[in-house]
């Protein structure tokens, strides 16, 4: 089934430009998941509904997943549909969903109302099903390793459709379309997103209203949002100080992950255009800050990429500017640079991955290598792209 909607119209940038402001597309319809429950109890009056009517359709959304008006059988017949139509707009058309790694990993993509593309990223793991989540269509941030950065700015999404794709997701794992799980821990935990990391298409800080009230709606108790907790919630970000400051502020124990990628600010500059505003130590001392004011100890993201950031001096200063700031507050996850289309960069060899972690862990520092999931079906980090058709 096509969806006969416009194309989006995102212009490819120049090297180093960044994005701040989103082009100026049709807004987003309101749906009830922008609100919060006392926000969709006035919202829900002005639109001639009794204000009670929100939460019982919250608690179909939220806590039931369902969209379906002949599903709500607590709501009166007549005009029912009308009711929850107004309060549940369509916000996401599905496209198409891949799946890799044995059916474990589901990428779902999906077209918004305005013809714009987003997609995200359901994983299995052992006693976990995490989810990675989109916050723009595009991303203005220009990292020329990455597919999103390199396909320019489409726009930022509305809280509602940051949620949306969690509760696609929520609802698609409830139907089986994610393989594993028995015998995997707690039967309930393999029928719910236990964790939601955004790290999908887009810098969720620069999106900074709509991605803070998403997070809002993922961990508010039932019927408020979906109940999950803030330490199975992750916010990426290339190094937006400010907001990072800002949102340490707000009260939520989520865990911040850097994406650093080098130690220095000649070598930065180039992979990560955003250093030219906020340098590596400030990116740094605003994470520290960060656990200072959460408790929540910080990811350093780190794509290596072969002959470009891999070099053993690049992990023990990035080693020593990490214990500088102090020990105990750090993880590093090194990730394998996945291909992406006319990248001229590619990931490191083994052997130079291997030495890389082990100087950082001589300096202490706790060191993962990410696992990295869905590249075949290009949903792994700095992959999605969001493409009608298959690449």
């Amino acid at each position: 089934m096509t969806t006969d909607l416009p194309a989006p119209t995102a212009a490819r940038p120049v090297p180093g430009q960044l994005t701040f402001q989103a082009p100026r597309r049709g807004k987003a319809p309101t749906h009830l998941a922008d609100h919060d429950l006392a926000g969709r109890k006035e919202w829900a009056t002005e639109l001639g509904i009794p204000g009670f009517r929100a939460d019982q359709v919250s608690r179909h959304y939220f806590e039931r997943l369902v969209t379906d008006p002949d599903q709500m059988t607590d709501l009166p017949k007549a005009g029912r549909r009308e009711l929850v139509e107004g309060l549940l707009p369509p916000l996401l058309t599905p496209v198409r969903a891949l799946s890799a790694d044995d059916g474990a990993t589901l990428k779902q993509v999906h077209r918004l109302h305005d013809g714009a593309m987003v997609e995200s990223v359901l994983m299995r793991y052992p006693g976990r099903v995490t989810m990675c989540i989109s916050s723009q269509a595009g991303c203005g941030m220009n990292c020329p390793f990455c597919a999103t950065g390199q396909a320019g700015l489409t726009r930022n999404l509305s809280t509602a459709e940051i949620v949306e794709q969690v509760v696609a997701a929520a609802r698609a794992l409830r139907h089986g379309q994610l393989a594993g799980g028995e015998g995997d821990g707690d039967a309930a935990e393999q029928v719910r997103v236990s964790n939601v990391v955004f790290m999908g298409m887009g810098e969720a800080l620069a999106n900074y209203k709509a991605s803070l009230g998403a997070i809002h709606r993922l961990v508010d108790p039932s019927p408020h949002g979906l109940g999950m907790s803030a330490r199975g919630v992750t916010m990426s970000t290339v190094g937006l100080a400010p907001a990072i400051d800002k949102l340490a502020g707000e009260g939520i124990p989520v865990t911040l992950a850097l994406s650093l990628h080098a130690p220095d600010d000649e070598l930065r500059d180039e992979l990560v255009p955003i250093n030219t505003r906020w340098k590596v130590d400030e990116a740094l001392d605003a994470a520290r800050r960060y656990f200072e004011t959460t408790g929540r100890r910080v990811s350093i993201e780190y794509a290596l990429i072969r002959d470009i950031n891999d070099q053993a001096w690049r992990a023990d200063l990035l080693g020593e500017k990490l214990n500088a700031r102090g020990r105990g507050w750090v993880h590093v996850n090194p990730i394998p640079l996945n291909p992406t289309p006319g990248s001229k960069w590619t990931a490191s060899r083994r052997g130079v991955e291997q030495q890389f972690v082990e100087r950082l862990l001589a300096h202490g520092i706790p060191t993962t290598v990410r696992d990295t999931r869905g590249s075949d079906i290009d949903g792994a980090c700095g992959q999605l792209a969001a493409t009608a058709e298959p690449t």
